[in-house]
C-alpha cells in the first residue's frame, strides 16, 4: 500500500467481541487512503484479526494506558492526519471523506484540525441522541472553555482528524491521566491548533454495560482532580465555564453513585459562578439529591 493519507488509531485491551466492529468500520471508509492501527494495549488474551492489507497490529507487552496506546500509535503512524477509534463505537464510512474535505478548503489560521457529529446509540440499537460540535474555535482558543453556542456539544472530541506532526509537537496525549483524556489534549491542542467543526453525524457512539474507564469512579475522580491542577490558571481564566465544567462532573458523578463527590462539586460550581450555576440546576437532580439527604446541606448555598 502506498503512504496513506489518513491513520485511524484504535487502541484496545480485553474488547476482543467488540473491537471487530470498529475495525470493519475503519475499512469502510470511502477514502481509500487508510491505514487502521490497532494497538494492543496488553490484552491478557492476545488479539487475533484477521489478516488485511492496511491494518497493522501492534501489541504491548505491558499495559500503558488508552493515552499510552494512542501515543504508540501517533508514533507508529504513517499518515499525515491521524484519527483516534474507540474500540466500543463506529465510524460512519463517509467520516474520512467529509472531514479531509473540508479540511482541504477551510481558510483558518493553519494549522487545522477537524471534528463532526456523533450519533449516541443504545444497547438495543436505537439513537438515544445527537451532539455537534460547535462551528469553529480559531487558533488561541480554549476548546471546551469558550461559550458555547446553541445547539452544539462539547462532548465530540472523539471525532477530531489533525495532523500526527502537530499530536507530536504538543507533546501527544498525556500518560498520566487514565480518564479525561480528550479533555486534557484539547485544552493544549486548540491554542496551536484552529478547530473546524461540521454539522455532520460521521461517528457513533455505543452506549453498553462493559466496563469503561470514564465510568471508574476511583479514576475519575482522581483524573478530574488532576485536570483542574493541571490547566488550573487556564480554568480560572474562565470562571463560568469553569463552573460550568464543575457542575457537568457534578450530575454525571451523581448518575455514577458517587453522591458524596457529586454534593461536593456541586457546591464548588455554585461557589465559582452562581448566576451561572443555580439555575443549570434541575428540579430532578435536587429532587435526587433531597432524597438522599444530600441537597439540603447545599440549600443554604441556593438563591429565590
Amino acid at each position: 500500500m502506498r503512504t496513506p493519507l489518513l491513520s485511524i488509531i484504535i487502541p484496545t485491551r480485553d474488547r476482543p467481541r467488540l473491537l471487530p466492529r470498529a475495525v470493519k468500520s475503519a475499512l469502510e471508509q470511502t477514502v481509500e487512503d487508510v491505514e487502521v492501527i490497532v494497538v494492543d494495549d496488553a490484552s491478557l488474551q492476545p488479539l487475533n484479526l484477521p489478516s488485511h492489507p492496511r491494518v497493522r497490529l501492534i501489541r504491548l507487552s505491558k499495559p500503558r494506558s488508552g493515552a499510552g496506546a494512542r501515543n504508540v500509535g501517533t508514533d507508529a503512524a504513517l499518515g499525515r492526519w491521524v484519527t483516534y477509534l474507540d474500540d466500543d463505537d463506529r465510524l460512519l464510512p463517509h467520516m474520512a471523506a467529509v472531514s479531509l474535505e473540508a479540511l482541504a478548503q477551510e481558510a483558518l489560521p493553519a494549522p487545522v484540525a477537524v471534528l463532526s457529529g456523533i450519533e449516541v446509540v443504545s444497547a438495543q440499537g436505537e439513537i438515544t441522541g445527537i451532539l455537534l460540535p460547535p462551528p469553529k474555535r480559531p487558533r488561541g482558543a480554549h476548546f471546551s472553555l469558550e461559550e458555547l453556542e446553541p445547539g452544539c456539544s462539547y462532548n465530540t472530541k472523539q471525532t477530531l482528524i489533525v495532523e500526527r506532526e502537530v499530536i507530536h509537537q504538543i507533546g501527544g496525549w498525556d500518560e498520566m491521566f487514565r480518564s479525561r483524556v480528550h479533555s486534557e489534549l484539547f485544552l493544549r491542542l486548540n491554542p496551536v491548533c484552529s478547530l473546524l467543526g461540521l454539522p455532520l453525524v460521521t461517528y457513533q457512539l455505543f452506549d453498553h454495560e462493559s466496563s469503561r474507564v470514564s465510568r471508574h469512579p476511583t479514576l475519575r475522580q482522581e483524573s478530574f482532580q488532576r485536570l483542574v491542577h493541571k490547566h488550573e490558571s487556564l480554568f480560572k481564566a474562565h470562571p463560568k465555564m469553569f463552573a460550568e465544567f464543575v457542575y457537568e462532573h457534578a450530575r454525571k458523578s451523581y448518575e455514577l453513585g458517587q453522591r458524596r463527590a457529586a454534593l461536593s462539586s456541586l457546591c464548588w460550581a455554585i461557589q465559582l459562578d452562581p448566576l451561572h450555576t443555580l439555575p443549570r440546576i434541575t428540579s430532578s437532580f435536587q429532587r435526587r439529591l433531597h432524597r438522599y439527604t444530600l441537597w439540603p446541606l447545599a440549600e443554604p448555598l441556593r438563591s429565590d
